[in-house]
């Protein structure tokens, strides 16, 4: 039995202790948002973020979560209120979506340290996710209208 928090609720999961965590937010969680794409934690699809950093979840053994804090793509907001999130809808950013909770999820761990990233900034946090459609325009937009909006929440 592993406890860890997923999104600000404690969980314990009884699951093998090399499962990824990746399936356990799936198929023991039932939070399909991370999604799964290469199994080798190269495409950057199943990103979520352990105590704040982003990670590959497709081969993090569920092992070594014992007391640590996961974030996915759901426990952002409950509502799409979250500033990336409503960037990403307001640029339109997806085209098969498929991708595009691994790249909010990257781009809300750039945004947390660089509040205000250069395109360059932006293309190295997110190199590690593939886009398969090539919407990179859109997503390094919609990454500069969600550090305008944070830094709107800010000086509100």
């Amino acid at each position: 039995m592993v406890r860890f928090t997923v999104n600000g609720q404690p969980q314990s999961v009884d699951a093998d202790a090399d499962t990824p965590l990746l399936w356990v937010l799936r198929d023991h969680l039932g939070l399909t948002g991370t999604k799964y794409g290469c199994g080798l934690a190269l495409c950057g699809a199943c990103t979520v973020h352990v105590d704040g950093l982003p990670v590959r979840s497709c081969l993090l053994p569920l092992k070594t979560l014992e007391g640590k804090a996961v974030t996915t793509v759901e426990g952002l907001s409950k509502d799409r209120s979250h500033a990336v999130q409503r960037a990403w809808i307001e640029l339109d950013v997806p085209q098969c979506g498929y991708c595009q909770s691994g790249q909010i999820m990257s781009a809300v761990a750039l945004l947390q340290n660089n509040p205000a990233p250069s395109d360059e900034d932006i293309d190295a946090a997110l190199a590690g996710n593939i886009c398969r459609c090539g919407t990179y325009g859109r997503i390094r937009k919609a990454v500069h209208r969600a550090a305008e909006l944070l830094r709107g929440a800010k000086s509100a």
